[in-house]
């Protein structure tokens, strides 16, 4: 057995990240940047008044000022503010020439063309004013290459001037479920069969990664329909199959890969669930192979499938960091594989649920972390500091 973290290691090393390409902003959200973002303009373009008011100068203060014009957004005061002087102006207008301040309309009163103070007015020179280039200028790096794409970065990305963005690749992933005992999610189930739920979970992992997922449905226990599959799915960059990866006498996935000519990288990692994962090449597919019990799919596709998605579509950083949180009971010693619990971290309190068996869902459907107890780890007491992943 090889460790988690050079079984991720391995995987990774197995291909490079995809072609990049562009898109039009308004469909990056959720993409991996290929390159830096660099402003094409500063923002603010100009000095801008964050409040409705008056552009005066702060040398004339307490007034009075004559009003000559009037500042909108997009709509400037194409004048210039004299001593003694003044504009009205609205939030997001452009400070007209000569004014440092804005006078805000609460504390203002306006006879006619004249305009008085009626409160205390701006404390200082510069008060109310959005200054040119406060939130970036023309130039900066803005954006990462590798980082992935929320609405604030895209909307960042508009204001800097960009109306297409180019972003790496989106892989294809085909998912084959394989066992006998399966049938399709919905089907009345007898007392030796079970709803293929794997599928189901892994495309839900998958949901918020820029991939086209492919279920390719259950493929029965033996050589000739695993060989079938695994042929289909050409084209694929990963093919992902859950069951079938253990040492059992209808474990066949491993032989059906060799026989349509993979090759094999690692099987079996030192982890709890999901010893027997499986990683290697068919042709220039990646094929990872996972265990059938739902919890052990779940945990490897969550450190395996997810950072290979990620590598493929240009993360530069497609391994999660843990978190630290405390211990609200004890944990035993660990083991010869790291294990990874499903467990419910809340206020920086981690708890770890009683029920640990890899076959079980309740547990895992309630859970929003993996508390990691490493190999040979010494047992700790409640109160104390563990490390876990955020899988919500």
């Amino acid at each position: 057995m090889i460790s988690v973290e050079e079984a991720q290691a391995r995987l990774l090393a197995l291909a490079a990240p995809l072609p990049a390409f562009s898109v039009p902003i308004v469909q990056a959200v959720g993409h991996y940047l290929a390159e830096n973002v660099i402003a094409k303009r500063s923002q603010p373009a100009a000095d801008l008044s964050a409040m409705d008011g008056y552009a005066i100068r702060f040398a004339d203060m307490p007034g009075p000022w004559r009003m000559i014009g009037e500042s909108a957004a997009g709509r400037p005061f194409a004048g210039q503010i004299n001593p003694g002087e003044a504009a009205r102006i609205f939030t997001g207008a452009q400070v007209p020439d000569g004014a440092d301040s804005v006078l805000i309309q609460e504390e203002a009163s306006r006879d006619g063309d004249v305009l008085t103070l009626s409160g205390e007015g701006p404390p200082a020179s510069g008060v109310h004013i959005r200054r040119m280039g406060g939130d970036f200028t023309d130039g900066d790096r803005l954006l990462e290459a590798g980082s992935k794409l929320n609405a604030g970065a895209v909307a960042a990305a508009v204001m800097a001037g960009h109306g297409t963005l180019a972003v790496g690749g989106r892989p294809k992933v085909s998912i084959i479920a394989s066992g006998d005992e399966l049938l399709p999610p919905g089907q009345s189930c007898g007392t030796a069969q079970i709803p293929s739920s794997n599928s189901v979970m892994l495309t839900a992992m998958l949901a918020n990664l820029p991939c086209h997922v492919q279920d390719e449905g259950i493929v029965a226990d033996n050589l000739p329909d695993l060989e079938a599959a695994f042929s289909a799915c050409a084209g694929s960059d990963i093919i992902v199959t859950s069951g079938g990866a253990s040492v059992g006498d209808h474990d066949l996935v491993q032989q059906a890969l060799r026989n349509v000519g993979a090759e094999i990288d690692f099987w079996k990692v030192a982890m709890r669930p999901g010893k027997p994962v499986m990683a290697g090449r068919l042709g220039a597919a990646i094929v990872l192979g996972l265990p059938g019990n739902p919890s052990s799919a779940f945990v490897t596709g969550f450190l395996f499938l997810l950072p290979l998605v990620r590598h493929f579509a240009g993360s530069t950083s497609p391994l999660l960091e843990p978190f630290t949180a405390i211990l609200d009971s004890d944990l035993h010693a660990g083991g010869q594989r790291t294990d990874y619990f499903r467990a419910r971290a809340e206020h920086g309190i981690i708890s770890v649920f009683n029920r640990q068996d890899s076959g079980m869902l309740a547990p895992l459907s309630k859970a929003n972390a993996l508390l990691i107890n490493p190999a040979g780890a010494p047992a700790r007491s409640a109160g104390s500091a563990a490390q876990y992943l955020r899988i919500d």
